[in-house]
């Protein structure tokens, strides 16, 4: 048993209000107590007889301190890199020149299974602790580039592994097989939408907590994503949606009718898919470092007006956008979607554990998750100024990292 007391806050912003010269009592992996320093407890009844007593005592110094950042959209788990694509894209070459020279998901697909699995292990460890380091406590993380039964299944064990290993940030792991359409199945996509259904019943079982089908222009019409989704909430995978570009597709209509437990992405969403939304209690996870790159932002204003739960996540993927750094996608938001810091901390807090269903966390509070960042800062406006944010300590449940 290890209770561990962490005094001289300057400002906490637990998730639900900011208090001042605080202080935050730690028993093993949950908090115990959280409040403001002169009213805390000389004992707290099966935690500690005597707070004089507790086994370490850390001076923050007068930091800012918030819960550890949630990543609610990521796409770790791939091989090599496509820079020469990022480069032709911002050149102005269209998708269909990119793809001609030898670009796009395709590309990641034939590295990646090219790959053997220490490599790809490794490639994903460095990247999860990346994260960790950077004050990302949890990671929503998506297979996604084997497009194989066998090497979907492998990505799912693969995360589910190196979430135990020390000093890596939690994980909850989506299969998203419904990526794209892989060679093999070229000219057949109804059979490879009807395996990928039946997938999803051994994704559950080695460790999946989630599945998702990219529905868009490209990839997976609404009908073949149904088919998905509802295969996997059969066998107790919450369904997402990546809701892309094409708002033609109906992508927000099927996340609303089948209750998804998020609607990603979300470029071109009118006002009609925002009262869907709204109405249907379906959160939106926002990713600011892939809709700079596309030039297309959702219209995250609108929907936190309306009342939708919004998360961001950063959509980290060997195609777009190679952010790790979450306090750096809350400065993102904030520039780019002209939401307040308040707003933007929210859904990388509080946001992300509502669209993971993960209510352990996201908010210090009594009884959660102790997952507690100490930030190079005073004020929680550091985020609108420093574009990257650097934390001074991370704690996950209750341990730091080191």
């Amino acid at each position: 048993m290890t209770v561990r007391l962490l005094t001289n806050i300057g400002r906490l912003w637990t998730g639900n209000d900011v208090c001042s010269n605080a202080a935050i009592l730690v028993h093993n992996d949950r908090i115990a107590w959280v409040g403001r320093a002169a009213d805390l407890p000389q004992s707290v009844p099966g935690v500690v007889d005597d707070i004089v007593d507790v086994d370490h005592v850390e001076n923050l110094g007068g930091a800012l301190v918030t819960p550890g950042l949630i990543d609610a959209h990521t796409h770790p788990v791939y091989a090599g890199n496509r820079y020469a694509e990022m480069a032709m894209r911002s050149g102005g070459s269209t998708p269909s020149a990119i793809t001609a020279a030898g670009g796009g998901i395709g590309s990641t697909v034939t590295v990646t299974r090219g790959t053997d699995p220490w490599t790809l292990c490794n490639g994903v460890r460095e990247r999860l602790r990346d994260w960790v380091l950077g004050g990302t406590t949890t990671v929503e993380a998506k297979t996604g580039y084997h497009l194989t039964r066998d090497g979907e299944l492998a990505d799912v064990r693969l995360l589910r592994e190196l979430e135990k290993e020390p000093m890596m940030p939690r994980v909850h792991v989506t299969f998203l097989a419904a990526h794209v359409v892989p060679p093999e199945y070229f000219g057949r996509q109804r059979d490879y939408v009807e395996a990928v259904g039946s997938w999803c019943a051994d994704a559950a079982a080695a460790g999946a907590d989630s599945v998702d089908v990219y529905c868009d222009d490209g990839h997976f019409t609404t009908d073949e994503a149904r088919w998905v989704l509802a295969s996997g909430r059969n066998v107790g995978l919450l369904p997402r949606i990546h809701a892309g570009s094409d708002k033609r597709r109906g992508a927000v209509q099927l996340a609303a009718e089948l209750g998804c437990a998020s609607a990603d992405l979300l470029h071109n969403t009118s006002d009609e898919d925002i009262a869907l939304l709204a109405r249907y209690g379906v959160p939106a996870v926002v990713c600011p470092g892939t809709a700079l790159q596309q030039g297309n932002l959702p219209p995250v204003r609108r929907m936190l007006a309306q009342g939708v739960t919004v998360a961001l996540g950063s959509d980290h993927n060997p195609g777009y956008c190679g952010i790790t750094s979450m306090s750096l996608v809350i400065s993102l938001a904030v520039a780019a979607f002209g939401i307040s810091v308040g707003d933007a901390l929210r859904a990388a807090t509080l946001g992300g554990a509502t669209v993971l269903g993960a209510p352990d966390r996201g908010v210090l509070a009594p009884g959660r998750l102790a997952d507690i960042v100490q930030w190079d800062a005073d004020h929680e406006g550091a985020f609108a100024w420093g574009f990257g944010l650097k934390p001074r300590r991370v704690w996950r449940g209750g341990t730091p990292v080191q």
